[in-house]
């Protein structure tokens, strides 16, 4: 018998806290990341400064960019499946990376993994803000979906590696709230920069930002790494890839260059299944999976990357169609739509930031959750009764009862997967869900954007030929996005075929956010654990 001690699954030691609770910390086993003494509250907070700062980094490019696109596309001359696009290849490439980096950051150092993040995001927004074409546009953009895949996934790797469930609410709730803050300054900075300097900048100004965030992370972030032997699936990475890529190119192209229901729609589906049923294969089979889905085979895990995935498409669908919305319905300068999106963000922050901090008092998440969907579905269904003569005031308060419901989603997912999973799993439990989660919404962005379209396309050309105008007054393609070269009468035309079109796009996601809810109530709630790995099962002593 070997005298050598088994590494623990957890060693507990208390730090008075401001609040009086005690925080558990742990020593990782071998493999994982973990501070290399306990951490007090202070110490925590210093970490999450460095984290913190480059997902303001990362969130503020992307609200930035969100108001500018439609000024990007009328200069590049692009058209309405080409703005979709354009967000759509940011989407996918985060959606696919983000499982490939929850795993590396279970077998390599999660610092050097933020770092290389970071780095490919710099080159990213460089080589986007001085794109001439759509075309390198959409690569560069996707290069900054990569590095938001990892910084997504790592995010929460690494709180999950410092921080037990229980107080990770707390935490999660100034995370949310930083998140918030730069929600709110990007599309109103993105507005006065693309009025002022031009849209470019809206890309190149975060540079710098984010080399400061990449220093004080290097500055505050320590952790020491146990290597182990690295068994990376690649088949796995490639199935998942193939799988999450086939419904976006699908929903993208059909209706348009094919018909829903056609032989190209049943190549995709089989093509899907295939890639999809091969992917479980090898995952189960796999000794360092992707996606782990040993681990995430029970009830509450399901049921939350259900919901995860539901509260994705309104999450995203909200930040990329309200601008949309107000600049190409409404005619406002990217500025005041900037602005005009302030009531959604507003709820967002509030419902994270309490709601964490309630979830961390009681351990319950499924309460909140509840509640939180219930006001997601009646947002949405509000805001899918909007249409070009909808007043402001019905929108925004619409806005803000939808962002309260996506501000109690976005982290209890994750934080209920973590919370049935062990420390050596977490980099990969949360990456998943935030997977699952990106997948939706980059789904529902790509069909809610053909359906937008397909809309305004009929609208438009229905209106023309009302007023009896040619409808190829406005090109071959019917939806390019420079309304300002169009003579006035014309522009009056297509921005209330736009205010007519984004109803039905939300009414669309309010019946998934009614599938988001009966998820959330027939999840089984387990309360959140106040130790950072999962407690060691007792050994049986088969000799006595």
């Amino acid at each position: 018998m070997s005298n050598e001690r088994p590494w623990p699954s957890a060693t507990t030691d208390n730090h008075n806290q401001p609040d009086g609770d005690p925080t558990p910390v742990t020593t990782a086993p071998p493999g994982g990341d973990a501070p290399a003494e306990p951490l007090s509250h202070n110490e925590i907070l210093k970490v999450m400064t460095g984290l913190l700062g480059v997902l303001f980094t990362a969130m503020l490019a992307t609200t930035i960019v969100s108001t500018a696109l439609p000024t990007i596309m009328a200069d590049l001359n692009g058209t309405q499946r080409q703005y979709t696009w354009v967000i759509t290849a940011s989407l996918l490439a985060m959606t696919v990376s983000t499982p490939i980096w929850g795993k590396l950051s279970d077998v390599f150092s999660k610092k050097l993994l933020v770092q290389l993040s970071i780095l490919l995001f710099v080159l990213g927004s460089i080589g986007a803000g001085l794109s001439t074409a759509i075309a390198p546009l959409m690569i560069f953009r996707a290069v900054q979906g990569l590095a938001m895949g990892g910084l997504t996934a790592l995010t929460q790797s690494i709180m999950g590696s410092i921080i037990s469930p229980r107080d990770r609410g707390r935490y999660s709730g100034y995370m949310a709230a930083v998140m918030t803050v730069s929600t709110v300054a990007g599309p109103v900075i993105g507005g006065v920069i693309t009025d002022t300097l031009g849209w470019r900048w809206c890309f190149l100004i975060v540079v710098p930002i984010a080399v400061a965030a990449s220093i004080l992370l290097q500055r505050t972030l320590q952790l020491e790494h146990h290597p182990r032997k690295v068994h990376f699936d690649y088949a796995g990475a490639l199935l998942f890839t193939i799988a999450a890529a086939l419904p976006m190119l699908w929903v993208t192209f059909a209706g348009e260059d094919y018909a829903w229901l056609s032989w190209q729609t049943l190549a995709f589906a089989v093509g899907f299944g295939v890639a999809a049923g091969l992917a479980v294969f090898v995952e189960l089979r796999s000794p360092e999976p992707i996606v782990p889905l040993r681990v995430l085979a029970n009830r509450t895990s399901i049921l939350m990357i259900v919901a995860g995935m539901g509260a994705g498409v309104s999450m995203f669908a909200s930040g990329v169609f309200m601008t949309q919305f107000f600049q190409l319905a409404g005619g406002y300068e990217p500025t005041i739509a900037g602005l005009m999106t302030i009531p959604l963000i507003i709820a967002q922050m509030l419902s994270t930031t309490i709601g964490g901090q309630i979830v961390s008092r009681t351990g319950r998440w499924k309460p909140l959750m509840i509640g939180g969907s219930v006001l997601l579905v009646i947002g949405l269904f509000m805001l899918g009764t909007v249409d070009h003569t909808t007043p402001y005031a019905f929108v925004a308060i619409s806005m803000f009862v939808m962002g309260l419901g996506i501000g109690t989603m976005v982290q209890n997912t994750v934080l209920a997967v973590q919370n049935s999973v062990a420390l050596k799993d977490v980099g990969s439990a949360s990456a998943t869900v935030s997977f699952f989660r990106s997948l939706g919404g980059a789904v529902g962005v790509s069909a809610l954007g053909a359906v937008l379209a397909s809309q305004v396309q009929g609208h438009v050309s229905t209106s023309l030929v009302q007023a009896g105008v040619d409808p190829s007054v406005l090109g071959s393609s019917g939806g390019n996005l420079d309304i300002g070269a169009l003579p006035a009468a014309v522009q009056t035309i297509v921005h209330q075929a736009y205010g007519d079109s984004f109803g039905l796009l939300f009414q669309i996601a309010g019946v998934i956010s009614v599938v988001v809810l009966a998820a959330v109530i027939f999840a089984k709630e387990t309360r959140l654990r106040s130790t950072i790995d999962l407690p060691e099962e007792p050994k049986v002593d088969l000799q006595a």
